[in-house]
């Protein structure tokens, strides 16, 4: 099999340095700075974003405030503003919207874009495109902030392409270039190839991307002995495998806690808090679920966690919150709680109610819907259960780089 012939048609579309270059455009007097945006300033915080300044000197995410200041002692650190970082991917959605209506945001700060048969390519390439979308987002949501793109006939591919020249690239892998781009990159460029898998390849002699592209098929399967021998195989050659909609398993939502909380009246309020979110964003994606999840993980390394399942399917937050709290009393532990996650599995997609005897649901679903549109409108928890205002300094509000961050499926008796 040759590599797809077609015309690239997929944009990937990556924010560089997001949340610190964002920071930077919120504030002049940080631009040109190595500065990071941790979960906290304290020593110990983890580095969630940093400039490309920080980069540069070895800053990296993922390393502890600390580190970064044996780096470079005059290192710079913000804690998260998450309504800002929402504030810029909307403005780009809009941005992005105008060229598109096929269009997936993998992230806060990922977008792809399918602009096949699309009118604004019509007498011009997709490279000129994403020129135009790179000016107009200068031009629109903020001079300082820069993207790079990939250009490309699959997703992975475009993403792949995305990578290659950071910050502010512009790069596409086609059926002209691919071999060349190929053999620049190592294994383990590629998302998905980690060390096991790299070794797992390396076995079948095959060293580089190179020799993954052109190892046939019987022997990527001896590699991976599954269905995704199959789908690397496509994948390299630039046809789309990955453009199906997994069946979703959960929605959840964990915090880690800057303070220590022991007592159930303390954890009580930022189980609410988590509770909110997850619901909201299944409610959002057209869900109610039949499970519950708690887990608890405490500060001396132990953790605790136990999930129920239940007939009827809910999706209020209020519902959401009791079970959990149910779930919550079974724990007697009293060490202090470093993070805490909440899921809901047992997803039905639905768009019908289920009535009950003893509780008029439509008045429920109705309330529950006209909470969301005014918080949806004015601006997150302007409506909020009560408990969540006895433990505010407690609740940090965060945001995650998307599905790869939520948690995984799991199955209960």
């Amino acid at each position: 099999m040759d590599f797809n012939p077609q015309p690239p048609s997929i944009m990937h579309i990556d924010l560089n340095s997001c949340f610190a270059t964002i920071e930077q455009q919120a504030n002049p007097f940080l631009r040109g700075k190595p500065i990071v945006v941790a979960a906290f300033d304290s020593p110990k915080g983890c580095i969630l974003a940093a400039s490309v300044e920080a980069k540069r000197q070895g800053i990296k995410t993922g390393m502890r405030v600390i580190e970064g200041r044996k780096i470079n002692s005059k290192l710079i650190v913000l804690t998260p503003d998450p309504w800002k970082y929402r504030c810029v991917h909307l403005a780009i959605k809009k941005v992005v919207s105008d060229y598109t209506d096929d269009f997936l945001p993998k992230s806060i700060d990922e977008f792809v874009l399918n602009l096949k048969e699309r009118p604004c390519l019509r007498g011009r390439s997709i490279y000129d495109v994403g020129r135009e979308i790179k000016q107009r987002i200068k031009t629109e949501v903020g001079e300082y902030l820069t993207v790079s793109m990939g250009i490309s006939t699959n997703k992975y591919l475009a993403k792949v392409a995305s990578n290659i020249k950071k910050p502010d690239g512009l790069e596409e892998i086609n059926k002209n270039n691919f071999l060349s781009v190929y053999s620049k990159l190592k294994l383990t460029d590629l998302m998905g190839i980690k060390k096991a898998n790299a070794k797992r390849l390396n076995s079948m002699g095959i060293y580089s991307v190179s020799d993954f592209y052109n190892a046939p098929l019987w022997r990527l399967k001896a590699s991976f002995h599954s269905i995704t021998s199959l789908y690397w195989y496509e994948r390299l050659r630039g046809y789309e495998v990955d453009s199906f909609i997994p069946k979703r398993g959960s929605y959840g939502n964990s915090v880690a806690i800057g303070k220590s909380v022991v007592s159930f009246d303390e954890i009580s309020p930022i189980l609410c808090n988590l509770v909110e979110k997850m619901a909201r964003r299944l409610r959002v994606a057209g869900y109610k679920a039949c499970g519950v999840y708690l887990a608890l993980f405490y500060k001396n390394g132990s953790f605790w966690h136990k999930g129920k399942s239940f007939e009827s399917p809910i999706s209020s937050s209020k519902d959401f919150f009791k079970r959990a709290t149910t779930l919550l009393k079974e724990t007697s532990c009293k060490l202090a709680v470093r993070n805490i996650a909440v899921s809901a599995f047992n997803l039905i997609k639905t768009n019908s109610l289920q009535l009950e005897i003893f509780e008029d649901v439509e008045k429920k679903d109705n309330l529950t819907n006209a909470v969301d549109e005014i918080n949806e409108k004015w601006g997150d928890f302007v409506i909020r259960p009560a408990v969540i205002l006895k433990s505010k300094q407690n609740i940090l509000d965060r945001i995650a780089f998307g599905g790869v961050k939520e948690l995984e499926e799991l199955t209960f008796s």
